[in-house]
């Protein structure tokens, strides 16, 4: 017999609702239609000729595959009907080394289409109740995939056209992960993940014909990730934290000759070896940004290809090695996708996304900051502070303020595009993002910091961003908060640990209270995801109690209003629902909307705008004069 508590679409209200103030409207040339108009771009492949790139592109309510050449004209329509993803859980499509097919997820399965788009995609995992993740093997021919069987991911290997496939590495107590076929296709490097230490990730090596597996690199609770082949095949490179930084490290086929390739003590994203092997692509964080480098592979020589002022992603190498595809963006720039010369770092735009009535905008670039925690941690933040209303210097009046925890926790807010952000710095907000205690970008130390202390540590750090505020002029009195996913969390953690009232409201998006019974409900990476930062609930149960607000809505005292999409499986439903509950019980203001269809992201335009009027509307109530 089930507990789960069933969730319908609904709005609820506790307390009288915040209705729209007819004397605040929308700053000049600003509406949340124009907000929500961008054509989003991004998970871009360059082709193995170097004359086109590949990309996702959501438009018409979906999120389909195109084509663009680099020498211009109009994009290519590859796929037809492939349903809107959340960005962030979506991949790149996959170009066949002869450049003639594409293969990318779509539905829960791989699919491969014609690159030049004459021709329909069709499944090729269908043996598998889902699939994701496809890796060709040079031959053009051979496809390896990712699957689930037994409750772990497996790699299994089939064809372009769906053969029934062979297990290539599975079935040994973790998942396994990350494929990447040697270029004379006669091994696969791949990531296995065990379950008995979540915080380790071992670099294996598999023959393909034979099955033997090799361990490269393996210790416990450390992790290597995102490995990829030398063009010559004698060596490995991969992403390690292992010197406290996440920076590449190499290793041979054999397991020999390991050695730290980057020393840049500062957190690599990504990075892409040349096609002489003798230099690689790396973007790597710094403060809020995400520079684009080049470094020797020999000694290491660095030099900065793009300099900081907006984030780089996605480096693809030219087969000729005298250009990069990235992508690229910043707050005043949505991403697109562009062309980077190697000698002088000139970069050329392959893609346009900004609307016109955007660009026309006077946007505002963030400030880095740094403010003290309650234990003297510095922590690092975004700050959007609205146009001074009288020249600079002869001074300058703040008022309300928002800040926005981002999701995670294991992420952080960079220098990237947020319309909405610039929306409410319109009108008149200060936003403020801080990267709170576990956000990544400054260290595996500063990573871990909130490793069995979610709620307390980076709770503390984000209402402390409330006292920096009031540093800088902000009303006291009207700060409010608003998160997304474990952001929506931060916001449980703050208004119900807040004794000072440092927030006047609070807006949370699919975020929860209680994590114990999250982690009991959600989907199988999220259980996992958590396991790893704060152990089975059976063994830190103390940890999972701390960790949960529920049990202090006695104490809030600001309105609160909830938002969730109930086909949510990361932070289910339920979660709100159980909230809701608690804030009614304790007679908490709440308002509690629900929107039917929408998953851990809202995918929707209608849903999109109506929980940024809601939001809107409640901040314009409960924090503007």
């Amino acid at each position: 017999m089930s507990h789960r508590v069933t969730v319908a679409e609904k709005y609820e209200r506790h307390g009288w609702p915040s209705v729209d103030r007819p004397d605040l409207k929308p700053p000049n040339g600003w509406s949340l239609a124009l907000v929500n108009s961008l054509n989003l771009i991004h998970h871009h492949e360059l082709s193995p000729d170097g004359q086109q790139v590949a990309f996702v592109w959501e438009r018409d309510g979906r999120s389909d595959i195109y084509t663009q050449a680099l020498a211009g004209g109009w994009p290519r329509r590859v796929s037809a009907d492939r349903a809107k993803t959340i960005y962030w859980w979506d991949s790149p499509p996959r170009w066949s080394p002869d450049g003639r097919r594409l293969a990318f997820t779509q539905g829960g399965h791989v699919h491969v289409a014609p690159a030049d788009g004459r021709g329909l995609s069709r499944a090729v995992s269908d043996f598998a109740a889902a699939a994701w993740s496809p890796v060709w093997l040079p031959d053009s021919a051979g496809i390896i995939i990712a699957a689930e069987r037994n409750d772990a991911h497996i790699l299994l290997l089939t064809d372009r056209d769906g053969a029934w496939p062979r297990l290539l590495a599975g079935n040994d107590s973790g998942d396994n992960l990350e494929a990447a076929p040697s270029s004379d296709g006669r091994y696969v490097a791949y990531i296995h993940r065990p379950f008995d230490d979540l915080n380790r990730w071992d670099l294996r090596l598999i023959d393909i014909t034979s099955g033997e597996t090799r361990m490269l690199f393996g210790l416990p609770k450390e992790k290597a990730w995102s490995p990829r082949w030398s063009p010559d095949g004698r060596w490995l490179a991969f992403l390690s934290q292992r010197s406290g930084w996440t920076e590449v490290w190499a290793i041979g086929p054999d397991g020999d000759g390991l050695r730290q390739l980057t020393r840049l003590n500062a957190d690599v994203t990504d990075f892409a070896i040349a096609p002489d092997g003798t230099r690689l692509a790396v973007c790597v964080e710094r403060e809020e940004n995400t520079d684009l480098l080049l470094v020797e592979v020999d000694g290491g020589a660095t030099r900065t290809l793009r300099p900081a002022g907006g984030c780089y992603a996605a480096p693809h190498w030219s087969p000729d090695g005298r250009f990069l595809t990235v992508e690229y963006e910043s707050a005043i720039l949505p991403p697109d996708i562009y062309r980077v010369t190697v000698d002088g770092g000139h970069m050329t735009a392959l893609t346009f996304s900004l609307p016109p009535a955007l660009a026309a905008l006077d946007l505002v670039t963030p400030e880095h900051r740094r403010y003290p925690s309650f234990d003297g941690l510095e922590i690092p933040a975004l700050l959007w502070r609205p146009k001074p209303p009288r020249p600079p210097g002869e001074g300058w009046e703040e008022g309300a303020a928002i800040i926005r925890p981002h999701g995670g926790p294991a992420d952080r807010t960079r220098n990237q595009w947020d319309a909405l952000a610039q929306y409410f710095v319109a009108k008149g907000y200060t936003y403020l993002a801080p990267n709170f205690r576990g956000s990544t970008g400054y260290g595996r130390a500063f990573e871990h910091a909130n490793y069995n202390n979610w709620g307390v540590g980076d709770t503390q750090d984000v209402l402390h961003g409330a006292r920096f505020l009031h540093t800088l002029g902000v009303d006291p009195a009207h700060i409010g908060i608003l998160g997304s996913s474990y952001g929506g969390y931060m916001v449980a953690c703050s208004l119900a640990r807040d004794p000072d009232t440092l927030f006047a409201c609070g807006v949370s998006k699919y975020g929860d209270a209680n994590v114990y019974s999250s982690w009991a409900q959600c989907e199988r990476g999220t259980r996992l995801y958590t396991e790893m930062m704060l152990g089975h609930p059976r063994d830190n149960w103390a940890v999972y109690r701390a960790a949960s607000p529920i049990h202090e809505m006695a104490n809030v005292r600001a309105p609160i209003l909830l938002l969730h999409g109930l086909a949510d499986d990361v932070v289910p439903p339920q979660a709100s629902e159980e909230w809701a509950e608690a804030l009614r019980r304790h007679d908490k203001v709440f308002e509690y909307v629900t929107y039917a269809g929408e998953p851990h992201g809202f995918l929707r335009h209608e849903t999109e705008m109506d929980w940024q009027r809601r939001t809107e509307r409640f901040f314009d109530w409960y924090l503007r004069a």
